[in-house]
């Protein structure tokens, strides 16, 4: 093998905790990777905001990896003694796998074990490197680090910390009841429509799902089950089983013409983007909307994952497919601790549609009585705030979205609609055997998922990327104009308000706007 002069490889740090317990790495662990690789070309911006979609087969001539440039990497990867696993240029993706101590010698890392807490994963003591000569070829590198990169954003609601039944909570709704409370289309059910969830965990059991469904007098929905380095694997009612139950029956009851296409992936940075390529470049199930419940704060990611992650959104964007993300589910701080305000990631990607919760009464017709922004306490309220990474998007330049709390960057606002998260008046699901009814914007995304179905089988044809149509045409959404989401220590946070606020982005949407060439991306 010929020595190689290596560069390092931008925004490929993520910083290990300060009380990590360290050793060695298994030398002879056999450790997979996915190598990212850059576009051929730009995508054209009509494709992404101006409806005119590009199918997978030309985005694969024009836009994918290059095969020569896939080659190179391959060689790369031969060349330290680790072989090829899959090579998709539509996915921009080369997977290897090696050795532990190859894997150290061709990326320029040294590997460590973090057993804090009782658990076992694997760090990266400082940059990535690849070979100078592809230092402008490889965007990303995935899968050295296999700590948990999200969460799931649900919460059950719970009574003397026990899981409260349908029975007792009669201010909850089934999501077909609030399809019809919020005027989704109707004389529509999805039919033609593959709609993709992300899951990161858990699993779910056909019988429930046919419980389920038979309870609500709706037909059951084809649901798939797609492993993308992980598999479907139901255990708990009080684990991940919550939110993939929760996403599958959310959007299965407001659209089940739709198939549901369930990808599961390993809570990894790498198994994410590995789940979610795979979902937008499956040419068989040809998802036309993708749902994600999972994330985390953005100081939690590099900027390599954030940046490969929003690039394959962008690509969704490109093929007509909408992709709809929860917005958290713990107010401004996200779960951080550090007294600033955080925004979710991928919600805060500005090629995502991002989702935060209200708090929704309705009186015995089913009429709205009052929906304002969801917060019950500190750990229990939607996510919202402003990108620390993302700078602000075209489309919401007349958004008055406010600088950064942290250090007055520009940045992108989230989220942009919302929708009941409240456990309090929250959804009534089944998951393992139990009725429960759960809340979180994680029910927000599929619900936003199954109203997208809906509406492009109405119109007979994708809706795409609807961010710049919505900021263009806010009438869409009604807007929620009361509570906040300050969850920061010394009342930090958001207020809503008219207009786009960091709460509930532009309110409820309910219709949706022609998308067509002239609005901002």
């Amino acid at each position: 093998m010929k020595p190689q002069s290596k560069v390092k490889l931008t925004g490929s740090t993520r910083p290990v905790p300060a009380n990590a317990t360290l050793s060695d790495v298994n030398k002879d662990e056999i450790i997979e990777v996915t190598i990212r690789l850059r576009r051929q070309k730009a995508l054209p911006q009509e494709a992404i905001s101006g409806g005119k979609h590009l199918t997978r087969e030309a985005y694969a001539d024009e836009f994918a990896a290059s095969s020569d440039e896939a080659e190179k990497v391959e060689a790369f990867a031969h060349d330290h003694h680790l072989s090829t696993v899959e090579v998709n240029l539509g996915r921009r993706s080369v997977i290897v796998k090696g050795r532990a101590e190859d894997i150290e010698e061709a990326f320029g890392v040294t590997l460590k074990c973090d057993s804090t807490n009782g658990s076992s994963f694997r760090i990266v003591m400082g940059d990535i490197h690849v070979p100078e000569e592809l230092k402008d070829v490889v965007t990303g590198v995935f899968g050295l680090d296999d700590r948990p990169i999200a969460s799931p954003k649900f919460k059950v609601k719970r009574h003397d910390g026990n899981i409260v039944s349908h029975a007792a909570a009669p201010a909850a709704f089934t999501p077909d009841q609030l399809a019809k409370i919020y005027g989704f289309p109707t004389g529509v059910t999805g039919s033609g429509q593959c709609i993709a969830i992300i899951e990161l965990g858990g699993g779910f059991r056909t019988s429930d799902l046919k419980t389920y469904f038979s309870e609500l007098k709706i037909k059951m929905p084809t649901v798939k089950s797609i492993s993308v380095g992980a598999t479907n694997t139901p255990s708990t009612p009080d684990g991940a089983d919550g939110e993939v139950m929760l996403d599958i029956e959310v959007a299965g009851a407001v659209a089940p013409g739709a198939t549901i296409a369930v990808y599961f992936g390993a809570n990894t940075d790498k198994g994410f983007l590995d789940a979610i390529t795979k979902a937008i470049h499956d040419t068989q199930n040809k998802p036309s909307v993708i749902s994600i419940s999972w994330g985390s704060a953005e100081v939690g990611w590099t900027q390599q994952a954030m940046t490969n992650y929003n690039e394959s959104f962008k690509t969704a964007a490109a093929l007509g497919i909408t992709v709809c993300v929860a917005a958290g589910d713990t107010g401004s701080a996200d779960s951080v601790t550090d007294g600033k305000a955080h925004v979710d990631f991928p919600a805060s990607s500005p090629y995502v549609l991002a989702c935060g919760g209200t708090k929704l009464t309705t009186n015995n017709n089913g009429q709205i009585t009052a929906e304002t922004v969801w917060h019950e306490s500190s750990d229990s309220a939607t996510g919202g705030g402003v990108s620390d990474f993302f700078p602000l998007p075209d489309y919401q330049a007349n958004a008055n979205v406010p600088l950064s709390l942290n250090n007055q960057f520009k940045g992108r606002g989230v989220p942009d609609v919302a929708g009941d998260a409240d456990p309090d008046t929250g959804y009534k699901v089944r998951v393992d055997g139990q009725e429960m009814v759960v809340g979180g914007t994680s029910a927000v995304a599929p619900l936003m998922a199954g109203f997208i179905a809906l509406v492009n089988q109405q119109r007979q044809k994708p809706a795409g990327f609807i961010n710049p149509a919505i900021y263009a045409d806010p009438s869409s959404c009604r807007d929620i104009t009361s509570g906040d989401n300050k969850t920061v220590a010394g009342n930090v946070g958001f207020t809503a308000g008219p207009g786009w606020d960091a709460c509930t982005g532009l309110g409820v949407l309910s219709k949706l706007p022609e998308v067509n060439a002239n609005v901002p991306a």
